[in-house]
């Protein structure tokens, strides 16, 4: 077992090298196939299977990997995404080195969430070099485009009845949510674009207009008023997200005449135009609790526009939903839930706190889709790493996640 734990550390180092970002979708062939290479090697079937959408110059190409058991069923399969966001500025290490220093491995994806990947297969090693023998079979797969709505990966294997209930029991993502933490969960997300339309005037006789951003800056106040004081029961982790929140992610009106004018240096510039903005978009984020329903929040946004509306003649909406998630959650009694407790407590010597998401992860598309009601997030790493500059993931964390996961495979298909 030792030895199995000190090659995870290992695998996450090999995969955090294959920069496979996304956006655009880099290297997705040759993080999926470095995956099934090691699948192979401890003796899964593997297969690969292209996403919809894929650039002939980045296919989005997902692995999966199938150990059969004496009998289909139970299935447990462990899912990870090979995706990871653009590192960004601020690094002090190579973003795509996969350093180890200190007890910590370092690079994009180290938390979120290769190093996880790295937990899931050495976990099924683990029970492999221990000699158990399993009744069920056990599934691992690599998937694309988590980061931009998982549709080229979990989603599509989900709609091709590839991974649903009819093949699969029980789901567990090692994302990072640490050592000790089974997410059950995630909040319900409505993401919207709202094109305000208003009146063009003359800069200086404004009130011959009608301003597209002022009522943009009206909505955006009265969204965030109408939220209220609700408190979800779902363990939303942080506190503040047990609460309906509400993200404007960007706002742009107005125009701008280029060319005109110059900067201190002499170099042209643009100036604002002399008119009242009759265009504004704001593009809005609102993260909503399994007690309100993604019904409520779309009649909080129609109320608010007709207030405006009514207190500002001329003005007119036009709203687009670009994504809508419903909230998930995964009974806490259940048998996943309930084996995976006692593999954390026996590996970790503490009980397994349960939480739930403040944004969604590929739990929607095995819930919704796959219609696979047992599905858990549990993995190695701080949540608040993901994204961040100099991401981070204690070779401690998958130590003790690989050794959760190993009991819980043996608990769940021996």
């Amino acid at each position: 077992m030792d030895r199995v734990l000190s090659e995870a550390a290992v695998c996450g180092e090999e995969v955090i090298r294959v920069p496979s970002v996304n956006p655009p979708g880099d290297a997705y062939r040759e993080c999926a196939e470095l995956l099934g290479v090691r699948l192979e090697a401890d003796g899964f079937e593997t297969e690969y299977i292209q996403g919809p959408g894929s650039d002939p110059q980045r296919p989005k190409i997902n692995v999966l990997g199938l150990r059969r058991g004496r009998s289909a069923r139970p299935a447990l399969h462990l899912n990870g995404h090979i995706d990871v966001v653009p590192p960004g500025d601020g690094w002090t290490v190579d973003p795509f080195g996969g350093e180890i220093r200190d007890g910590w491995l370092y690079g994009r994806g180290s938390a979120d969430m290769k190093a996880g990947i790295a937990a899931a297969v050495f976990a099924a090693e683990a029970v492999r070099r221990s000699g158990v023998s399993l009744h069920g079979t056990l599934e691992i797969s690599g998937t694309v485009d988590e980061e931009s709505g998982g549709h080229a990966g979990v989603a599509h294997l989900a709609q091709i009845g590839r991974i649903t209930s009819r093949t699969t029991d029980y789901v567990i993502i090692p994302e990072p949510f640490s050592p000790t933490r089974i997410c059950i969960g995630h909040r319900g997300v409505l993401w919207f674009r709202i094109l305000v339309r208003g009146r063009i005037a003359h800069g200086s006789m404004p009130f011959l207009g009608v301003s597209a951003i002022d009522a943009a800056a009206e909505v955006a106040l009265g969204l965030r008023e109408a939220l209220g004081d609700l408190v979800t029961e779902l363990p939303v982790v942080p506190e503040g997200a047990r609460r309906p929140t509400l993200n404007v992610n960007s706002i742009a009106g107005g125009q701008v005449i280029e060319g005109l004018g110059a900067s201190g240096d002499g170099a042209s510039q643009g100036l604002p135009s002399p008119c009242v903005a009759d265009e504004c978009e704001l593009v809005v984020d609102r993260r909503y609790l399994l007690e309100e329903g993604a019904d409520t929040v779309r009649t909080q946004v129609r109320e608010v526009l007709s207030g405006v509306e009514s207190r500002r003649p001329g003005v007119r909406f036009e709203v687009e939903e670009v994504l809508s998630v419903e909230p998930t959650s995964t009974p806490d009694d259940c048998r996943l839930v309930e084996s995976l407790s006692r593999g954390i407590e026996a590996a970790t010597g503490q009980p397994a706190d349960l939480v739930a998401s403040p944004g969604t992860y590929d739990h929607k598309h095995f819930q919704r889709i796959g219609g696979i009601g047992q599905c858990v997030a549990y993995g190695p790493g701080e949540l608040e790493q993901a994204h961040q500059p100099d991401e981070r993931c204690a070779l401690s964390d998958i130590t003790r996640t690989t050794q959760a996961l190993a009991l819980t495979i043996v608990d769940l298909l021996s």
